[in-house]
């Protein structure tokens, strides 16, 4: 098989501060206070992410993890014997693929590995390893982009074969209708009878999803603390961890995770790079993560409204999370 290992570095990565500090004033200015969940992904937040999904709480990584080692096989031959490429976007560590990579390459598939992610060293380790697991002819080439910049790429071969692969639940950082639109767009840089593999955490107990996001160790406190830190170290920004409390709760009426960074005590923020302060009231939060759950029906719905079908969904032994296979129609 002939490699491709590149790192492609988008104007979004080139502009990184200026956008951030966009985001950061018009988010800071909303009400509720929020701030995007991708800004997470610093080289410390994405270092904090994969010490939680290894926490004894986090049941996802793990979850996920079994469903795709069961049934590597039956992923393998989505393509069918066409060349095609296998788009994972928001890649992370990429340890959850690793199985599934291996059985290409044992059954000599003719394809080429693309994994996307926000953060630079990530995609830049990721297929560093990946060279050195599988050999330099290893055909990988990764992609440092947001979701939908990567998306507007995948037309530029549009006569190949393409399954997309979404896991980890990193759809549930979108509501419904988001999930919709975002799919929508997916579906429209794919031809019809391409596939698109994508994790859904499941309804479950509510003892179990907050203890997920309220591990022992304090990890994702850490995590939603280390966007506090971002601001001060790239937007001259004046935050007090002390002055602020982690809060993750199950928000009931709209089924999904909620973390929050809640302010102690009224006071102000100056944030250098914006010219500006910030104002808070007693108790008053910052919305930084959403964390959708879902049951079938759920995702039956939105595979139609966004232009797919439901071939086949995979569970893990407990029932806790579904990696649901579609094709676009």
């Amino acid at each position: 098989m002939l490699a491709t290992y590149e790192v492609l570095t988008t104007d979004m990565v080139t502009d990184g501060r200026e956008t951030f500090a966009a985001e950061v004033a018009a988010g800071l200015s909303s009400s509720p206070k929020q701030l995007s969940s991708k800004w997470f992904y610093d080289a410390r937040g994405s270092d904090l992410f994969e010490r939680i999904i290894e926490s004894p709480e986090y049941y996802l990584t793990g979850c996920e993890s079994e469903i795709l080692r069961r049934h590597r096989g039956h992923i393998a031959e989505l393509a069918g014997d066409e060349p095609f490429r296998l788009i994972e976007l928001g890649v992370g560590d990429g340890r959850k693929t690793r199985p599934l990579l291996q059985t290409l390459v044992e059954r000599e598939s003719e394809f080429t590995y693309v994994p996307v992610d926000i953060c630079e060293a990530t995609v830049s380790d990721l297929t560093n390893r990946l060279t050195i697991a599988f050999g330099p002819d290893f055909p990988v080439r990764g992609i440092v982009a947001e979701y939908m910049e990567a998306i507007s790429k995948i037309d530029e071969a549009p006569s190949q074969r393409t399954v997309v692969l979404f896991l980890g639940s990193n759809i549930g950082n979108f509501n419904i209708g988001e999930s919709v639109e975002f799919l929508s767009g997916l579906r429209r840089g794919l031809r019809e009878g391409d596939h698109a593999l994508i994790g859904f955490d499941l309804k479950k107990e509510i003892s179990v999803l907050e203890a997920a996001y309220n591990d022992s160790a304090g990890l994702t406190a850490e995590f939603n603390f280390n966007l506090l830190t971002r601001m001060n170290r790239e937007l001259d920004a004046n935050f007090k961890r002390k002055h602020f409390v982690h809060h993750g709760r199950y928000n009931v009426r709209y089924s999904r995770m909620e973390s929050w960074l809640v302010a102690r005590h009224a006071h102000i923020v100056t944030i250098g790079a914006l010219g500006r302060d910030v104002y808070f009231d007693p108790w008053e939060g910052i919305h930084v993560e959403n964390s959708q759950k879902y049951d079938v029906a759920d995702i039956e719905a939105i595979a139609e409204a966004s232009g797919f079908e439901v071939v086949e969904n995979l569970f893990d032994s407990r029932g806790y999370f579904c990696d649901s296979i579609w094709r676009a129609v």
